[in-house]
C-alpha cells in the first residue's frame, strides 16, 4: 500500500484507526472454542464488525506464534481475509544482520502478503535495509515506545559531539539527547516517508511535539490509547500532520487492541467492539481537517 492510498483511505473513512488483532486464545468468548480456528473466528467476527471504521489492522505476531503451527495458520487465515483496502501490519518486532532480515522480510512481505512490519534498530542499517527494498511495502521503526521500560534505554540521555571550524579554529560542540532521538535522526536518513514510520507511544505525549520536528513527514504507528492510559485528543493535537495544502496528509495511525477487541466477552462482542471503535472514529473525524 503506497502512502496516498493510506491517506486516501484515511480521509474517505474519516478515521485513522488501527484495530489490534493481538488475540489471546485464553480472552476470546467461551462460546467459539468449539469452533476449529477460535482464533480466526474471533478476528473474522471482529473484522467484520470494525472493517468500515478502521483504515488498518495489526497482528502482534506472539500472541499467533504462542500456539504453533496452528497460531501461524491463524495467523494466516486472518491476513488473508483482511480486505485489500486496509493496511496490514505485521507486529513482529524484527531486526537482524542483513541475510536474516531478508528472510523476515521474504516471508511477512511475499509469504504472508504484510504491508508493513515493525522493526527493531539497534542493529543498525544493514539489518533494516531488507525491509526498505520493496515497494509498496513500509518498516515500521521502534522510536519511542509507550512500556514503562522506555526510560530504561529511550529515554536516557547521550552527550553528542559535533566538530566545528570556525576562522581556523577547531571547536567541539557538546550537546545532549535522548536515545531516541538519536535514532530517529539516524533512521530516517534510510529511508523515505513513503516507506519508514515509526512507533511513538500515547503514553509520552509531551515528546509528541519535539518528535514531530524532527521528522516532519513520516508517518506514525501510536499505540497506548485507551487500556495505557494515552488520551486520544492531546495525541491528535500534537502529532498530527496539519498542513491542509497537502490535504494534511494525517500522519498518524492510532492502534486500539484491548479495548476495542475486549470489549465484551458475551456473545455479543462483535457488536460491542463496532461499538467501541465508532466511538472513536467520530472522535477522529472531528481532528481531521475538512
Amino acid at each position: 500500500m503506497t502512502r496516498q492510498q493510506l491517506v486516501d483511505q484515511i480521509f474517505s473513512k474519516q478515521s485513522y484507526l488501527c484495530v489490534g488483532l493481538d488475540t489471546d486464545i485464553t480472552k476470546i468468548p467461551k462460546h467459539l472454542l468449539s469452533n476449529a480456528d477460535p482464533v480466526f473466528e474471533f478476528n473474522k467476527q471482529i473484522i467484520d464488525a470494525t472493517r468500515d471504521l478502521c483504515v488498518g489492522y495489526k497482528l502482534n505476531t506472539a500472541f499467533y506464534e504462542a500456539m504453533g503451527t496452528r497460531g501461524w495458520r491463524s495467523l494466516e487465515e486472518t491476513v488473508n481475509y483482511i480486505p485489500s483496502e486496509h493496511f496490514k501490519i505485521a507486529d513482529a518486532k524484527r531486526g537482524d544482520i542483513g541475510n536474516t532480515s531478508s528472510q523476515y522480510a521474504k516471508a511477512f512481505f511475499e509469504t504472508l502478503n504484510f504491508d508493513a512490519v515493525t522493526v527493531a534498530p539497534y542493529m543498525g542499517e544493514d539489518s533494516m535495509k531488507p525491509f526498505l527494498e520493496y515497494d509498496g511495502k513500509w518498516a515500521i521503526i521502534l522510536g519511542l515506545t509507550s512500556n514503562a521500560g522506555a526510560k530504561d534505554f529511550e529515554l536516557q540521555k547521550f552527550v553528542t559531539k559535533t566538530d566545528l571550524l570556525d576562522e581556523g579554529i577547531h571547536i567541539e560542540k557538546h550537546g545532549t539527547k535522548f536515545l531516541y532521538e538519536l535514532v530517529l535522526e539516524k533512521v530516517s536518513k534510510w529511508g523515505n516517508p513513503n516507506n519508514l514510520m515509526f512507533v511513538i507511544g500515547a503514553t509520552q505525549p509531551n515528546e509528541f511535539i519535539n518528535i514531530r520536528q524532527l521528522t516532519p513527514e513520516h508517518f506514525y504507528l501510536i499505540p497506548g490509547v485507551g487500556a495505557q492510559g494515552g488520551i486520544l485528543k492531546e495525541i491528535s493535537e500534537k502529532a498530527m500532520i496539519k498542513d491542509t495544502s497537502t490535504r494534511a496528509q494525517c500522519g498518524i495511525l492510532v492502534n486500539l487492541s484491548r479495548a476495542i477487541i475486549y470489549a465484551s466477552d458475551k456473545e455479543n462482542f462483535a457488536e460491542e467492539a463496532r461499538n467501541i471503535s465508532k466511538q472513536y472514529q467520530l472522535e477522529m473525524a472531528s481532528f481531521l481537517p475538512c
